[in-house]
C-alpha cells in the first residue's frame, strides 16, 4: 500500500497551491503554472513507481518461541534480511495483543550499508501469564524523495510465552535459602524410621515384634530382623485448584511503585507462584516435585522428579492455567490420585474451603487418599475473616457487623479444621502476603519431623 508522506503535502502546499493560484489570477501565467504543476506531478508520479521497490529483497524473521516474564521487562529479538546489503531506513510495526504493553509502536531502523542481517530489539513488558501470537508483521519504506512511503505486511509465527514472575516471592523467601551454618535450607542427614527396606540381621533385645521377617526367622533357626532406612528421596505434590474461587482477586501490599498501579492478581496467580517457590525448595531437598491442576476435572499431571528440566516442565505446564467458572470435583481428583500415585506422597493442596457446601464435598472425597498419603490443605485468608476482638478499630455499627461476619467465617473454618483433623489431614490458613514463605516453612517442619 502507498500512502503519501508529509514532505509531499508540504511540497503541494509551497508549489502546487501558489502556482494554480498565480495562474487563475494572472491569465499570462496559466500555461507556465499548469507545465509547472503537471512536471511536478509527474515526478510524485515517478517517486511512487520508484517506492514500490523500496522492501524490494528486505524480510523479516521473528522467534518461533519469545520467553518473557510477567510484570517483567524483556525485548521481542527482530531479525532483518537486506539481501540487497544497501543502507535503508526502515519503520517496523508489531499488532502485539493488549496484555503486552511496548512503550513504542513504530520502531524506526537504519540498516546498515553492507550487512545482509541485522537485528532489531523491540522492548515490551507483559502483564498477564500466557501463551499470546504474532501473525504478521509490517514494514515501511520510503520513496528516493520521500513523496511516498510504502507499506507491506509479512506473514509471521511466533509463540509468545509468559510465565509467572517469581521475583517478589524469592524476595519474600529469601532468608529460608540461605545455606549458612544451621540457617536456611539445606539437605541433611536425619535418623530415625524410615519405610525403604535395607537389611535383615539377628535380632537385639528390645526389637519391635512388627519388625521381625518370620520367613527369614523360619529358615534360620533363630529371630531375625528387618532393618529400614530413612527414605532419602520422597514425593511432594503441589495440587492447586483452577475453579470459580480461585479467580477471586487478591491485594498485596508488598508490590510497590509501578506495579501498585496495575490491576491486583488473582488468588489462582499467588497460588502458582508459590506452588514453584515449594517446587525450589523441594528440589534443594533432594525431595521429587510434581504438580496436579483441577476444576471439574483434571487440567495438568506432572509426575514427581527433580532437576531443571523436571522444573522447566512444571512451569511450562501451569503458565497457560487460568480459572475455570466452574465448581472443583473433588470425588474426580482423589479417585485421579488413589489410581495414579501408589507411593506414599505429601500432597499440598492448595484451594479455598470457605464455601461450606464445597467443605462439605472435600470432607467427603478426602477419605479415600488420607490413609495411604499425607494431606495438607492450605488456603489464602479471605479479607475479614479473623476472631472478632482482633481487630480494636471498630468505630461504627457498620464495622462491628463487618467483624461479626468475619469471626462466623473464621469460626466455620476452625471447625473445619477440627474435622479435617480427625482424618488425619493438616489444615491451615495462609496470610497471602507471606504465602510462599509460609508454605515452605510448613513444608520444612514435616520434613524434620519425619512425617512423611
Amino acid at each position: 500500500m502507498i500512502v503519501p508522506m508529509t514532505r509531499l503535502m508540504t511540497w503541494v502546499a509551497i508549489v502546487a497551491l501558489p502556482l494554480a493560484a498565480l495562474g487563475a489570477v494572472v491569465p499570462e501565467f496559466a500555461l507556465w503554472s499548469a507545465l509547472l504543476i503537471a512536471l511536478f506531478l509527474i515526478v510524485a508520479t515517478w517517486d511512487a513507481v520508484l517506492a514500490l521497490g523500496s522492501l524490494e529483497g528486505i524480510s523479516l524473521e521473528l522467534p518461533e518461541i519469545v520467553r518473557l516474564w510477567k510484570d517483567r521487562n524483556g525485548a521481542i529479538e527482530l531479525q532483518i534480511k537486506n539481501l540487497r546489503q544497501k543502507s535503508k531506513r526502515l519503520r517496523f510495526g508489531l499488532l502485539l495483543p493488549p496484555e503486552i504493553l511496548s512503550p513504542e509502536e513504530v520502531l524506526p531502523a537504519l540498516l546498515p550499508d553492507g550487512a545482509e542481517r541485522s537485528r532489531l530489539s523491540w522492548p515490551c513488558t507483559p502483564v498477564k501469564r500466557g501463551k499470546f501470537l504474532l501473525d504478521k508483521c509490517y514494514l515501511e519504506g520510503s520513496s528516493p524523495w520521500g513523496f511516498w512511503a510504502f507499506r507491506k505486511a509479512l506473514p509471521a509465527r511466533s509463540e509468545i510465552r509468559v510465565y509467572p514472575n517469581l521475583m517478589s516471592e524469592r524476595k519474600s523467601v529469601a532468608a529460608l535459602f540461605l545455606n549458612r551454618g544451621s540457617l536456611g535450607i539445606h539437605s541433611q542427614r536425619q535418623v530415625g524410621q524410615g519405610r525403604d527396606f535395607e537389611k535383615l540381621r539377628d535380632y537385639i533385645s528390645g526389637d519391635s515384634v512388627d519388625e521381625i521377617h518370620w520367613r527369614a526367622t523360619a529358615k534360620r533357626g533363630h529371630p531375625v530382623t528387618k532393618v529400614f532406612q530413612l527414605e532419602r528421596t520422597q514425593e511432594v505434590y503441589a495440587i492447586i485448584d483452577a475453579s470459580r474461587l480461585m479467580a477471586r482477586i487478591q491485594s498485596d501490599s508488598s508490590e510497590v511503585g509501578a506495579l501498585a498501579e496495575r490491576p491486583m492478581t488473582s488468588t489462582l496467580e499467588r497460588l502458582i507462584n508459590a506452588a514453584l517457590m515449594l517446587g525450589l525448595a523441594a528440589e534443594q531437598q533432594g525431595d521429587l516435585f510434581g504438580l496436579v491442576v483441577f476444576s471439574d476435572k483434571i487440567h495438568r499431571f506432572v509426575r514427581a522428579k527433580n532437576g531443571k528440566t523436571h522444573y522447566s516442565a512444571c512451569r511450562e505446564a501451569l503458565y497457560t492455567i487460568q480459572p475455570q467458572i466452574v465448581t472443583p470435583d473433588f470425588d474426580e481428583l482423589c479417585t485421579f490420585i488413589r489410581l495414579r500415585l501408589r507411593r506414599r506422597a505429601l500432597l499440598v493442596f492448595l484451594t479455598a474451603l470457605d464455601d461450606p457446601i464445597l467443605a462439605e464435598h472435600f470432607v467427603h472425597s478426602i477419605d479415600l487418599i488420607s490413609r495411604q498419603h499425607l494431606v495438607v490443605v492450605n488456603m489464602l485468608r479471605r479479607p475479614g475473616a479473623r476472631p472478632i476482638f482482633s481487630d480494636p478499630n471498630v468505630v461504627s455499627i457498620d464495622d462491628l457487623y463487618k467483624h461479626l461476619g468475619g469471626h462466623v467465617r473464621w469460626q466455620n473454618l476452625k471447625e473445619l479444621e477440627k474435622v479435617l483433623q480427625r482424618r488425619g489431614v493438616r489444615f491451615y490458613i495462609l496470610e497471602n502476603e507471606r504465602l510462599s514463605a509460609e508454605l515452605i516453612t510448613q513444608y520444612i517442619g514435616i520434613k524434620q519431623r519425619q512425617l512423611l
